[in-house]
């Protein structure tokens, strides 16, 4: 419940007016929804909409967002609905949460192919309404700073080494052939 409250008032710190019940609500809605599943790491896995939601509220998005951060799973993971969603939060997060749960569905035979099919329901997306996009992000990099925290050091206290297409990216060689700028990352960063 802290990290909630830490979600609440920093909606609140940019934006007073916001529907704080409204977050709330998502919250006991997510939890319930995902009561019993936990995370890899043994975490309830409540803490992962929670973690994408604190990272939307850092960014300072607006109220729909920070709910539908905290419902994305809820539809591809649970027992929940669109139709449920939008009677409960309204039309904008039910078409937020739905957007996010499309980005990531279609089986593909080859990761190029899976690469050029993302790309492209990215490009959907953000004509159709940028947050989703963000959501989505946010929703990346908690899985991927899960994957950090989680991942056992060797017994030389190092780190395991990197996944070929991880090693690839940031050295430019590639099996196509064609190089990748060195060094390049995503970053988010919250507006000043």
């Amino acid at each position: 419940m802290h990290q909630l409250d830490q979600i609440l008032s920093e909606v609140a710190s940019y934006f007073p007016s916001a529907d704080l019940p409204l977050v709330r609500k998502a919250y006991q809605f997510a939890a319930q929804a995902h009561d019993g599943q936990t995370r890899k790491s043994g975490d309830p896995y409540v803490s992962h909409p929670l973690a994408v939601a604190q990272i939307i509220a850092e960014l300072k998005l607006d109220v729909a967002s920070v709910c539908a951060g905290l419902l994305h799973d809820c539809v591809e993971d649970t027992s929940a609905t669109i139709e449920q969603l939008s009677e409960l939060f309204g039309k904008e997060v039910a078409f937020l949460v739905e957007g996010v749960t499309k980005l990531g569905k279609l089986p593909y035979s080859t990761r190029e192919e899976q690469q050029a099919e993302n790309f492209r329901k990215m490009l959907l997306a953000m004509a159709r309404d940028i947050r989703v996009i963000l959501v989505k992000l946010c929703d990346r990099l908690d899985n991927m700073r899960s994957l950090i925290t989680s991942r056992p050091r060797s017994r030389s206290g190092s780190r395991p080494r990197r996944c070929r297409s991880t090693r690839r990216s940031r050295t430019g060689s590639g099996s196509s052939g064609q190089g990748r700028a060195r060094g390049s990352r995503l970053q988010v960063h919250a507006p000043g």
